[in-house]
């Protein structure tokens, strides 16, 4: 293989890997926040694009019984995909995680894996099984960086794992808001003793992630057609990319992590087999889970003790 074609590779791979950040700060934010492994996270990717691919385009509904069209613009349809995700994010701390009361990470995640199956259920009975692709954010030709080729989307991909990161920095670290989630994060009984309403900060943590969930989705949705069961692998991808570095609680560790796990995949797909694809993100599961044993469960245990 030439060098041009691993050049190729590896700007699929970071665009996909950006994907994947996106999703992964997902998680992370709501775990940093609530101490929740919310496994559902690749649903609020796949409602997202479902959702705007509907405000944009003719698609038929509910198998066909009835079709919409009602073909707003796409900034707009964007903003309110994002909207109606955050708020599907928001009944599922109200409705769900609040009334759970359990401080066992195995039954939150169980309530999450039932959550997730519940989200596809619905879009299946709403979109059915057909898939659906999302028009490209901007018109135009590849552009051409040596004999490799870079799409507009693919900068798009890129741009807003990159802005969005930025973005959440800022939030966290210059308002008094994201000051008040960190704290929630480090000390719960503290925070509340401060006069921070921690219901109210979790409500935000699930929204806030629903919400960069939805936005993963809607971007990569012009690359791939997107259906009721696309989030599955999505979320268990962001899981992964999640853990990889940061160990669910570092921003940039889920960048990184979602970067590497990309290159990983195409890398593989492009130089053995396009069957060992999905398998990288298993494989690197495995790996992580096998160095650090039972992490994710001490760390839990570790917030606990902290009065998280």
């Amino acid at each position: 293989m030439t060098p041009d074609q691993i050049f190729q590779l590896l700007i699929a791979g970071v665009t996909i890997g950006s994907i994947y950040a996106l999703i992964a700060l997902g998680f992370v934010v709501i775990y940093n926040v609530t101490g929740v492994i919310n496994l559902a996270q690749g649903e609020f990717a796949m409602l997202g694009a479902l959702i705007a691919i509907t405000l944009t385009s003719e698609t038929p509904l509910f198998h066909r019984a009835f079709v919409v069209n009602l073909n707003l613009p796409l900034i707009i349809a964007i903003a309110l995909a994002t909207l109606l995700v955050m708020g599907v994010g928001a009944l599922m701390y109200l409705i769900v995680i609040r009334w759970a009361r359990t401080d066992s990470v195995i039954i939150q995640i169980i309530i999450t894996i039932g959550i997730s199956i519940a989200l596809r259920g619905i879009a299946l009975i709403a979109w059915g099984t057909d898939p659906f692709r999302l028009s490209e954010f901007s018109e135009g030709p590849p552009i051409q960086i040596g004999n490799a080729v870079l799409t507009r989307q693919d900068l798009w991909v890129i741009g807003s794992a990159f802005v969005l990161m930025l973005l959440l920095y800022l939030f966290f670290q210059r308002t008094f808001i994201g000051v008040s989630l960190r704290a929630c994060a480090v000390n719960r009984v503290a925070a509340r003793l401060m006069g921070i309403n921690v219901s109210h900060m979790m409500l935000l943590a699930f929204a806030l992630s629903a919400g960069i969930g939805a936005l993963a989705g809607i971007v990569i949705a012009p690359k791939t057609f997107m259906g009721y069961d696309t989030g599955t692998y999505l979320g268990l991808k962001g899981f992964v990319a999640a853990i990889a570095i940061g160990g669910l609680s570092d921003e940039r560790g889920a960048i990184i992590g979602g970067l590497l796990l990309g290159v990983l995949e195409i890398l593989a797909a492009g130089l053995i087999s396009s069957g060992y694809k999905d398998a990288i993100a298993f494989l690197v599961l495995i790996a992580v889970l096998f160095v650090q044993t039972t992490g994710i469960l001490q760390r839990g245990a570790k917030r606990e003790a902290a009065g998280v």
